[in-house]
């Protein structure tokens, strides 16, 4: 095991990668892709005698993009590496540790790009009905699958969500997402009257008499982080008998395909997923193409 490398810029590095095995969901050997990437641009950063990632401006990235297609490299390789440090300045501006994107309006070569993983409405209705509603954390487990489901919202939104968020009686929640960006997000009746039984039998017994805001507490009454609720989805996966590899993330894919195949608009569904731009949505297009191709060759005559 490589001995871990020291600097304010690795352990930055270090929380990106948490950050984004949790959100993401991202297999083992895509992280360890992001770590290679990642230690190979700090490495650079350091030879060309920047210390700081605040010192990092659109010079030094289109250096080293220079300094990696000068290297031999294969051109996914070059392509791969400049996403993950693009990747990496925007989980900076997301968490208030950056306040300039410098990899901004830098192109980087096309590729194609990889279909989310998602899951089939039957496996959805298998997650759901795994937690023991008859248990105070599997009720509040199954309430969270549900809204996270019903709504698409990322792992953060979702244990970042407080009382005043919610609007039980017209149907809708508020969430913060990317850039402190607020947005309305329709509630199904499923999920209005899971949380409706949920605030009337759950929370307060998790909260033990302590005052606070928080709509889905830890055992211990506290805001649930997103690594404990990237544990909880992936301990009812293995119950459930899902062998792909899952992730909060994963509902918010499905969340968005099986919108998309029953009949959504891009716009709405871009509106609710709270992309800023509709070319990140439109990536579920290609999810819905692939899955008509795919049913096409199974049951036409003559494909």
């Amino acid at each position: 095991m490589t001995p871990k490398r020291k600097g304010a810029m690795y352990d930055t590095l270090r929380e990106f990668l948490n950050f984004i095995q949790v959100e993401k969901g991202l297999a083992d050997n895509t992280l360890v892709a992001y770590r290679r990437d990642l230690n190979d641009f700090l490495s650079f950063l350091k030879k060309t005698k920047i210390t700081k990632l605040k010192e990092v401006d659109r010079h030094a990235v289109l250096s080293y993009q220079v300094h990696i297609k000068r290297s031999g490299l294969k051109f996914s390789t070059v392509r791969r590496r400049m996403v993950s440090v693009r990747a990496f300045f925007r989980f900076l501006i997301l968490e208030g540790k950056g306040e300039k994107d410098p990899t901004e309006n830098i192109e980087s070569p096309k590729g194609l790009q990889h279909l989310p993983e998602t899951l089939t409405p039957g496996d959805v209705d298998k997650l759901l009905a795994t937690p023991d509603p008859t248990t105070l954390l599997g009720r509040r487990d199954r309430v969270m699958l549900e809204v996270l489901y019903a709504t698409g919202l990322r792992v953060s939104e979702l244990v970042a969500l407080r009382l005043a968020d919610l609007n039980l009686e017209v149907g809708y929640l508020v969430t913060l997402g990317k850039g402190s960006k607020e947005r309305l997000v329709p509630l199904g009746d499923t999920a209005r009257e899971m949380l409706k039984d949920y605030l009337k039998t759950g929370r307060g017994k998790l909260l033990k008499g302590k005052l606070s805001d928080v709509l889905f507490p830890n055992r211990f009454g506290k805001e649930m982080s997103r690594q404990g609720f990237f544990k909880i989805i992936k301990k009812y996966a293995l119950r459930a008998g899902i062998r792909k590899q899952i992730s909060p993330h994963t509902l918010r894919h499905s969340f968005a395909s099986h919108l998309l195949e029953n009949g959504a608009d891009l716009r709405s569904v871009q509106m609710m997923l709270g992309h800023a731009d509709i070319s990140t949505t439109q990536i579920y297009t290609h999810v819905t193409r692939e899955r008509l191709k795919k049913v096409f060759e199974k049951h036409h005559p003559r494909a």
